[in-house]
């Protein structure tokens, strides 16, 4: 089960989704040691952001909706008081990865270079897909954006792996995952959550205070199936960019699907919000597989969807 991304040694394939584990830290009290090879702090912008009033979270059927607004206690309280606990927690055996969001490409650069070198955080998510902020996508809506952000924060970061995560994206091509990888990323964390809404039905209000938020949860897992094997196959099978699928994992056998299409590694989210525990039923149910399947680690089995076709009845 032990597997590499982007050079850094991951004892477990699952990775705790970015705002679904706290500051990082807190999710490791809630679950065995070893669940979690990853665990993905929120998204840190510079400033301080308390996010959206209520309603900001939504059970739906086949999910949920979130409209949080990228709440976190911004980069000098982050750098001041959360690194210290990561760097305590060390010797865990799990990694950290620091995601950092921003309105513009000036934010992003300032936040790369001020995660950079942080011993602590040997990965960084550069989160560019958030749907349920006033400035939206604007760095996911055209391939050229993305490259533009994309490079400028590759060139602040230059002893730190990049990780961007991306929307869901079906254009022919993929372009803007593309741009993304050509510009300078080491590895793509997909699907971030679907711009969605609901509205309650007598007082014809929207159900978010945001009005409109993020699906994630099964209703889009087949989504995210379809991308990254998509992806993976626009990146040619020399190519060993690493992708941490995610979208709507809830047993093991959803994890499996994501990696069969092309993720080297299984971001989980909105399961951690149901129960903590699911995790170790998909990371137990995981290896149960990769033995089944006669192979030596979980890492053959990327991108290892049978192309012949399938027969009909």
């Amino acid at each position: 089960m032990e597997l590499t991304i982007a050079g850094v040694s991951l004892r477990s394939p699952l990775v705790a989704a970015a705002g679904a584990a706290g500051s990082g830290p807190e999710i490791l009290q809630a679950v065995p040691a070893g669940t979690f090879g990853a665990v993905t702090t929120k998204s840190i912008t510079p400033e301080p952001r308390e996010g959206h009033p209520p309603w900001r979270v939504l059970e739906v059927r086949g999910g949920m909706l979130n409209a949080v607004g990228l709440a976190n206690p911004g980069l000098d309280v982050f750098m001041s008081d959360v690194v210290p606990e990561l760097e305590a927690v060390q010797d865990s055996g799990v990694t950290f990865i620091g995601s950092i969001a921003g309105h513009t490409i000036d934010d992003y650069v300032s936040m790369a270079s001020a995660f950079d070198g942080v011993e602590a955080i040997p990965l960084v998510e550069a989160n560019l897909s958030c749907p349920n902020t006033h400035t939206g996508r604007q760095f996911t809506d055209d391939p050229l954006a993305m490259k533009e952000v994309v490079s400028a924060i590759r060139e602040s970061l230059p002893s730190t792996p990049l990780l961007v995560k991306l929307p869901l994206e079906m254009a022919p091509g993929f372009p803007v995952a593309m741009a993304a990888r050509e510009a300078g990323a080491d590895g793509l964390t997909m699907v971030n959550t679907v711009p969605a809404m609901g509205i309650d039905v007598d007082s014809r209000r929207p159900r978010l205070s945001n009005r409109a938020g993020g699906l994630s949860g099964p209703a889009i897992h087949h989504l995210a199936v379809r991308m990254i094997a998509g992806v993976r196959a626009e990146l040619g099978k020399d190519d060993n960019t690493a992708i941490i699928g995610l979208g709507g994992v809830m047993r093991w056998q959803d994890a499996a699907e994501l990696i069969l299409a092309g993720a080297s590694a299984i971001g989980m989210a909105t399961a951690l919000y149901v129960d903590p525990r699911l995790a170790v039923r998909v990371g137990r149910g995981l290896s149960k597989w990769v033995r089944r399947q006669g192979v030596a680690s979980l890492s053959e089995l990327t991108g290892a969807m049978s192309k012949d076709p399938i027969q009909p009845c």
